[in-house]
């Protein structure tokens, strides 16, 4: 099962963060959130299927971002794998967060995530910092 997020990147897109990424429906971007990969996302968790959100509420559940950025340079893509919690509501209409850590909020899609922000290739960021494409498919899978 998977569900699919455009959004486009922006001039203080750091990724800097060290324990979170975001991508979220807001039109705009401050230095401070060094956590945010892309802003003004078609959708957000409180969109997603009820199927996939129960997939992902499973504490077996496999979840993976994966991020494909379309540069003026070419594509660019990285993956990032958490995993599930029966605590996860996908009850935010703002913004997707996976997290490194067990926290748990409306906003969170994944925990246990490999890496956060400042985790991303830097090739990668430098085409979201242009203002580049941006599209998050989150994909849940059950060992």
């Amino acid at each position: 099962m998977e569900e699919v997020i455009r959004a486009e990147g922006h001039e203080n897109v750091s990724a800097a963060h060290a324990s979170t990424f975001e991508v979220t429906t807001d039109d705009y971007l401050t230095p401070a959130g060094d956590c945010i990969l892309g802003i003004e996302a078609d959708r957000a968790p409180a969109d997603f299927d009820p199927e996939f959100v129960a997939a992902c509420q499973r504490a077996d559940a496999t979840i993976t971002a994966e991020f494909e950025v379309a540069g003026d340079d070419g594509t660019h893509r990285q993956t990032v794998t958490g995993r599930g919690d029966p605590d996860l509501t996908f009850d935010s209409d703002r913004s997707a967060v996976g997290r490194t850590s067990d926290y748990v909020d409306d906003r969170t899609i994944l925990v246990g995530a490999e890496f956060a922000a400042e985790g991303f290739d830097q090739v990668l960021v430098a085409a979201l910092a242009d203002g580049a494409d941006l599209t998050v498919t989150l994909t849940v899978e059950r060992e």
